[in-house]
């Protein structure tokens, strides 16, 4: 496939543009003895619709910029960090990873992040945002490969966005039937199998003397 290609299968699928809000806050107690800052994930919020990110190039910027506490996370001390427009595109062939998300308790974004050694605060590495996504199969994978992945809420309009698509796409995997119980092996009550024999039985029981 060529590059010309590829980005145009890039912009006909399902996509928004979201920024990512990380915090650096600072370590309570016995911690902060070996660690005086940690990073944690603050915010995910929409930067472009679909119909917006449809219309923009490909391309972005993740370069972070610091910003002010985001709404309701004034309680949290420290210092609020925005990394702008990350794509987050929707996979038919993804459509269970979406389904299992939009039926969790709470659908949510799962970010993955890494200490950047090129961008030090306080001769500390940054916290860089790498990728987002809705999927929880992706989320799983990057579990799997011992990624730092956080999670956080998604909003009303993205969730909706999310049904949408999962309901023109998914589709359920049909039920195996179930084998009728006649052609069930029989066990004992050791669960050893049963031998059943259909020769007729010779002879009349035990023979009087």
């Amino acid at each position: 496939m060529t590059i010309e290609h590829a980005l145009s299968a890039a912009a006909q699928r399902p996509a928004i543009e979201v920024d990512v809000v990380m915090r650096r806050e600072p370590v309570s107690g016995p911690m902060s003895r070996w660690q005086a800052w940690r990073w944690v994930l603050a915010d995910v919020l929409l930067h472009s619709s679909p119909e917006e990110t449809a219309a923009s190039a490909l391309a972005a910027s993740h370069e972070p910029q610091a910003v002010e506490p985001v709404e309701g996370a004034a309680e949290h001390p420290g210092t609020h960090w925005l990394f702008p427009r990350f794509r987050v595109e929707l996979f038919r062939d993804d459509a269970e990873g979406y389904f299992l998300n939009l039926n969790s308790p709470s659908p949510c974004f799962w970010v993955v992040w890494r200490p950047d050694d090129e961008r030090l605060l306080d001769g500390e590495p940054m916290a860089v945002p790498q990728t987002v996504t809705l999927s929880y199969h992706d989320a799983g994978r990057w579990l799997d490969a011992q990624e730092r992945v956080e999670q956080v809420a998604a909003s009303d309009d993205v969730i909706d966005w999310l049904r949408g698509f999962v309901d023109a796409t998914y589709q359920p995997e049909p039920k195996r039937r179930q084998r009728p119980q006649s052609f069930q092996p029989l066990t004992d009550r050791f669960g050893q199998p049963v031998r059943i024999s259909t020769e007729k039985l010779r002879g009349g029981g035990h023979s009087g003397q």
